[in-house]
C-alpha cells in the first residue's frame, strides 16, 4: 500500500511538471488582472501575462502596449483575453463638457469658452458652440484639451 502511495505521488509530480512544460512553451497574452469597469483608464499593473487559449482569437489584443493607456468601454474579466472594441482611446473631450475654444489668424488669439456637442481624442475635428455667441463652429482637439478654430 505504501508502495502504491509514492507510486501516486510520482505519477502526479510528472503530470504538474508536464503540465508545466506545456504553458512555458505556449504563447502569452495580456489579461486583466482585476475586474475593470467601464471608463476606467487600464495601467500595467491592472494586466498580468496568461497563456494563450486555443483555437482562433480574431480580435483580441495580445501586448501590453496595446492596452495601456486606454480605457475600458466593458467589464474587463480577469485572466479573459481582450477584445479590441472593448477598450477606446481616452476622450479629450466629453459632449456636453466646456472646452476653450481658441482662434487664430495672423497673428491675433481669440480665447472663449465653448461647449462640446461630440466626444473626441486629440486630432480629431468636432463641433463646438460659442458660450458667448451661440454660434456652432468645428476645430481640431489639442493635446492640451483646446479645440482650435483656424481663420482661412
Amino acid at each position: 500500500m505504501m508502495r502504491l502511495a509514492r507510486l501516486g505521488v510520482v505519477v502526479f509530480a510528472t503530470f504538474v511538471c508536464a503540465t508545466g512544460i506545456a504553458y512555458a512553451d505556449a504563447r502569452q497574452i495580456v489579461v486583466p488582472a482585476q475586474v475593470i469597469y467601464p471608463g476606467d483608464k487600464i495601467t500595467d499593473a491592472m494586466l498580468s501575462d496568461a497563456p494563450e487559449p486555443s483555437g482562433e482569437l480574431g480580435g483580441v489584443l495580445r501586448d501590453r502596449a496595446e492596452l495601456v493607456g486606454k480605457v475600458a468601454r466593458r467589464t474587463l474579466l480577469p485572466g479573459k483575453a481582450v477584445l479590441a472594441v472593448a477598450v477606446e482611446e481616452p476622450r479629450a473631450v466629453s459632449m456636453g463638457g466646456t472646452v476653450q475654444l481658441v482662434y487664430q489668424k495672423d497673428g491675433l488669439s481669440i480665447v472663449t469658452n465653448a461647449q462640446a456637442l461630440q466626444n473626441g481624442y486629440v486630432g480629431q475635428i468636432v463641433q463646438v458652440r460659442n458660450l458667448e455667441s451661440g454660434i456652432i463652429v468645428s476645430g481640431a482637439i489639442q493635446a492640451d484639451g483646446t479645440v482650435l478654430v483656424n481663420g482661412g
